[in-house]
């Protein structure tokens, strides 16, 4: 069961970080669109708005795939000092209590998604764009990470022996 969440997992986090590479060339194209215009004195007038909406959209889908990669900033000091057998446990607590904090946040966030949408809430810019698309977005991200969070945890507790039994002689 923890394998196939895992391989979901995996195939979520790609889509989502295929998605945030997308944006990369949509604020690329945009923003050379935009001064190709504003050589000719037009422009679309959204650069900053839509720019803004793709940064947030991207970093969100975008961490649960680095968090799977290992590819965030995280302080070794404290597990470097550490014996092998005790980095499962912290690695565990950081996990859950990341989850928790992400978790309580995308509560927050699903209201002010869920009230956007409600009231019709638009952008106050010309383009009048419907707010709760974006945030909606990065909603999305948060669960993912969540989610991304939640299936480490388990794969932690399901690999503790391997983390507490060395298999190799360690001299932990």
């Amino acid at each position: 069961m923890i394998g196939w969440l895992a391989t979901l997992s995996r195939g979520l986090n790609r889509l989502a970080a295929g998605v945030a590479i997308l944006l990369i060339l949509y604020m690329f194209g945009h923003i050379i669109l935009e001064i190709v215009l504003r050589l000719f004195g037009h422009s679309t007038f959204i650069l900053d708005e839509y720019i803004g909406y793709a940064v947030a959209a991207m970093t969100f889908l975008g961490l649960p795939y680095v968090l799977e990669k290992d590819g965030l900033i995280r302080v070794a000091l404290v597990l470097d000092r550490l014996p092998k057998k005790w980095h499962w446990p912290l690695e565990l607590l950081i996990a859950a209590t990341s989850f928790a904090a992400f978790g309580w946040l995308s509560l927050f966030w699903w209201q002010n998604v869920a009230r956007s949408y409600e009231r019709g809430i638009t952008s106050d810019t010309l383009s009048e764009t419907p707010l709760w698309i974006p945030e909606g977005i990065v909603l999305l991200g948060l669960w993912l990470l969540c989610f991304t969070l939640v299936v480490r945890s388990l794969q932690l507790v399901t690999e503790r022996s391997r983390h507490t039994h060395p298999t190799q002689g360690s001299a932990d």
